[in-house]
């Protein structure tokens, strides 16, 4: 069994972006969920038999309580976010599973899942459909892979160290110290990607990290600036560690069996017919009928 998990929210992003507005007869822009809810068909007519959709049902989660600046729903084009709820009833209409996130992200969804699915014994394989740089913590070697769909390229662990320079275990370790912009923090000033990578593959976590440059086996410009900075800095470190961890109990499914498709609900008419999508019953009947 494979078991594909989605980032919903990236995917409706991606498709704002990548289609052309269209408007339904009650004037709402829909162009977005359409091509999501096609996607998910896609998915579905190409063999993948569970499948997990993870959505921010809102932009804000517990993060914003422990960092003021973490990232919020200000700013975001208000035409996305009037489809944030559509593409879940959409989802739901098709017959996916879904899990809307209140007061974890997305991300924090796909984590859980993954931890579901990895402790079945049945589950070959999981993958994670998104390029998002966080859900690389969740990598294992051969069983989790991070999947781009839109590249069409997979990451395992040898390819997630080529990437950042640093394996899973570390990922979160790497983006406290570089930072995340789309996130919200600022990493710890000096430290860049390169030669946060080369003292994270040395000594994994930030905790693990000897004090004075001195003591540091390996050879890293600038490392009596960049021991100081962590030093001095060593607080905010592990806040944005905090922020860039993922957890792993989300509410979501309990069991891979409940993200086994089987079939559109008596929804999925009246809410094809109101996103101007009428193929989506046909494509899902016809495929229920062939399984």
């Amino acid at each position: 069994m494979i078991v594909h998990i989605v980032d919903g929210t990236y995917e409706l992003f991606r498709q704002f972006f990548a289609r052309p507005s269209h408007l339904n007869n009650a004037g709402e822009e829909v162009s977005a969920v359409r091509a999501v809810l096609r996607g998910t068909l896609i998915m579905l007519e190409e063999g993948a038999t569970h499948i997990g959709v993870a959505t921010d049902h809102v932009v804000e989660s517990f993060r914003n309580k422990l960092y003021e600046s973490y990232k919020s729903g200000e700013g975001i084009d208000p035409t996305i976010k009037s489809q944030f709820l559509p593409l879940e009833e959409g989802l739901q209409a098709l017959g996916v599973a879904v899990y809307p996130m209140i007061d974890h992200e997305a991300d924090d969804a796909m984590a859980s899942l993954a931890a579901v699915a990895t402790a079945d014994t049945n589950v070959e394989k999981v993958l994670l459909c998104t390029p998002d740089k966080d859900l690389a913590q969740c990598v294992q070697k051969g069983r989790v892979l991070q999947f781009d769909r839109r590249n069409n390229k997979i990451l395992d662990v040898d390819d997630v160290v080529a990437k950042y320079g640093v394996p899973p275990a570390s990922i979160a370790d790497w983006l406290a110290l570089t930072g995340d912009s789309a996130d919200g923090f600022p990493g710890l000033k000096g430290w860049g990607a390169k030669s946060s990578a080369a003292v994270l593959a040395r000594y994994t976590h930030i905790e693990q990290i000897p004090p004075a440059p001195g003591q540091w086996d390996i050879t890293v410009r600038g490392s009596t600036k960049l021991a100081q900075t962590l030093v001095d800095n060593m607080d905010d470190a592990l806040l944005f560690k905090k922020l860039a961890t993922l957890v792993t109990d989300a509410p979501v499914a309990q069991t891979t069996e409940e993200l086994r498709w089987q079939g559109p609900t008596e929804q999925l008419a009246a809410f094809a017919d109101h996103i101007d999508a009428p193929d989506l019953v046909k494509r899902a009947e016809k495929l229920i009928g062939s399984r």
